[in-house]
C-alpha cells in the first residue's frame, strides 16, 4: 500500500519541492498551504504522516500540532522551522512532534527523516512486512514494554507515548544503570550525527511526565549532571 503524506507549507515554492521529491520516493502526496485547511485534510484524507511547516496561516503550525496530537490515532510529525524560531522547536516537540527540520534544509535529508518516522510507526509498508527479528519484554516494576507491538503500560494502562518517546524509552530500558550523553543519545535514538541537543532535553522530559510518580523528582530516567542521563531500574 503507497504511503500517502500530507505537506503543510504555505511557501509554494518550498511546497513544490519537497512533494516532488516525497512522490519520486513512491510517496503519495498532497500540499496544503494554510493551517485550517490541513486539519481539514487529515480528516478527509487520513495521511500516515504530516510534514508540517510551523509558520502557516489562518491557524500556526503549532496549533496544528496540537490538534494532531489530541487526535487518538497518533499520525506522525515532521516539523519544518525557521532557523531563529529555537523556542517553536521546542514547544512543537513539547507539544509531540516526532521529528524536525530546520530550514534550509536538503529535500533529501527530509525524505530520508519520513521514511525513518514512517518505519518505526509501522507505517512503512515494506518494513511492516518484515517482523522485529527479536521482540523484546521489558519489565521494570510496575512498567512493561513490549518491542514487537510497540506498546508500553504503566500499572496495567496503556501510555500514549510518540515514536520518539517510545524508542528513547526502549534504549534507556535496555542499557539500565548506564550514562548517555545528550549527542550519544541523538546518535544512538534518533539517527542523527548532529543536531539540537534539546531534542533530547524535550523528549526526556515528555517521558518523565509519563512514567514517573513525580516528574520532578525522577526516580527512573535520572539526571547525571555534566553527562546526561540514566535509567535506574526500581526493583519493585
Amino acid at each position: 500500500m503507497t504511503q500517502r503524506v500530507l505537506v503543510v507549507e504555505d511557501d509554494k515554492t518550498i511546497g513544490d519541492v519537497v512533494c516532488r521529491y516525497l512522490r519520486h520516493a513512491g510517496y503519495q502526496v498532497s500540499h496544503v498551504g494554510d493551517g485550517a485547511a490541513a486539519l481539514a485534510a487529515v480528516a478527509h484524507q487520513a495521511p500516515h504522516l504530516v510534514v508540517l511547516d510551523l509558520m502557516l496561516p489562518t491557524l500556526s503550525g503549532l496549533q496544528v500540532c496540537r490538534e494532531l496530537r489530541s487526535r487518538p490515532d497518533g499520525i506522525p510529525i515532521v516539523m519544518l522551522t525557521a532557523l531563529g524560531d529555537e523556542a517553536d522547536r521546542v514547544l512543537g516537540l513539547e507539544l509531540g512532534a516526532d521529528d524536525y527540520l530546520t530550514k534550509p534544509f536538503s529535500p533529501r535529508e527530509l525524505v530520508l527523516r519520513v521514511r525513518s518516522v514512517l518505519r518505526r510507526s509501522g507505517g512503512d509498508a515494506v518494513a511492516a512486512d518484515r517482523p522485529d527479528p527479536l521482540p523484546e519484554l521489558l519489565v521494570d516494576g510496575d512498567l512493561e514494554v513490549r518491542t514487537g507491538p510497540r506498546v508500553a503500560l504503566l500499572r496495567g494502562a496503556e501510555l500514549a507515548l510518540t515514536l520518539r518517546e517510545f524508542d528513547l524509552l526502549v534504549h534507556l530500558m535496555r542499557h539500565p544503570s548506564r550514562a548517555f550523553g545528550r549527542a550519544e543519545l541523538l546518535e544512538q535514538v534518533w539517527g542523527w550525527t548532529f543536531g539540537d541537543h534539546s531534542t533530547v532535553t524535550v523528549h526526556v522530559r515528555r517521558l518523565r511526565e509519563k512514567i514517573e510518580t513525580d516528574p520532578a523528582a525522577p526516580r527512573r530516567i535520572v539526571t547525571v549532571w555534566g553527562v546526561g542521563y540514566r535509567y535506574e531500574r526500581s526493583h519493585a
